[in-house]
């Protein structure tokens, strides 16, 4: 297998509580996040808020502030966002109001969004290529099913890693993907990045990720105390271990990021903050791997001796 490094003999384990610090000062931001999330206090998409939102474009070319200078004088609160992902480049917009009081409101909204383009465009046609209204109803049962879709998955990971290895190092992998979860969460709300469903997709995807690469290191540590049992190093073992995988990890993180930076860079706004997360989480998943996962079985072996099956 090709290597980025060689083989190296980093003691990790040794500065574990420097790690701890910076992972509880991620997760206090990231559980900040979570609470102003939670509560409706943070930037959510409508997808969460509810509300009303008109994509189309503009048959010539337009700057946003004309297009914004048309609508915010009646709606001040408009997201108005320029695209550039479409053959129509710089006219496509996508135009978002929050939290309609009813869905009939949400459709005059619409409505006057539209007639307003109209009358103050009216040398530049604006061909509406779809429209949609989310009531806040609807926004909170999803924002709802969010919650329940993370913390589902995060069970699922415990009963995996149970089974596969043993109980605490089924915490442990859950703690570091919690952490990385989090952590992202954080830095997105830190940010002001909007939380939408894309969003939620993205912070799945990376608990996945993370999980896969906390499984390598455990299947590593898992044979490499065998060759340590009779001296009782285990934390040596562990630290063996994520030394003898650290290739192969970066190598993983690398070939990720070699998809999803082309993503970021050229996707397009509907894909930018979609694709932030993923680089993100990638980051923080191959950092909670080395530095969480392991190091929270090694103090837990520390305190409460008992080898992996």
């Amino acid at each position: 297998m090709f290597r980025i490094i060689g083989e190296t003999r980093i003691d990790f384990i040794g500065v574990r509580k420097i790690a701890f610090v910076l992972s509880a000062a991620l997760v206090t931001v990231g559980l900040v996040a979570f609470v102003m999330t939670v509560t409706g206090k943070a930037n959510l998409g409508i997808d969460f808020a509810g509300g009303v939102m008109i994509q189309g474009y503009f048959d010539k070319e337009i700057s946003i502030d004309n297009v914004r200078s048309v609508i915010t004088g009646e709606f001040p609160e408009a997201q108005i966002t320029q695209m550039s992902d479409f053959k129509e480049s710089e006219n496509v917009f996508i135009l978002k109001m929050k939290r309609p009081e009813t869905e009939e409101e949400g459709k005059k909204e619409i409505a006057r969004m539209k007639e307003l383009i109209t009358n103050g465009v009216s040398d530049n046609p604006f061909t509406v290529v779809s429209e949609h209204i989310i009531g806040p109803a609807v926004g909170e049962t999803l924002r709802s099913d969010a919650q329940k879709a993370i913390l589902l998955s995060l069970f699922g990971i415990i009963v995996y890693i149970w089974v596969r290895f043993d109980f605490r190092s089924g915490i442990a992998a859950t703690i570091a993907t919690l952490h990385d979860v989090l952590a992202v969460l954080g830095i997105l709300y830190i940010m002001g990045l909007e939380f939408n469903l894309l969003i939620v997709t993205a912070l799945l995807t990376l608990a996945g990720y993370s999980l896969t690469d906390t499984v390598v290191v455990f299947d590593r540590i898992r044979e490499n105390l065998k060759k340590f049992r009779t001296k009782g190093e285990f934390a040596t073992a562990v630290n063996s271990s994520i030394n003898e995988v650290l290739s192969r990890t970066i190598n993983t993180s690398l070939t990720v990021l070699l998809v999803v930076c082309p993503v970021f860079f050229v996707g397009g706004d509907v894909l930018r903050d979609f694709s932030l997360a993923l680089i993100l989480g990638v980051l923080v998943g191959t950092y909670s791997s080395i530095f969480v996962a392991s190091p929270i079985v090694v103090e837990w072996e520390a305190r409460r001796p008992k080898r992996f099956k």
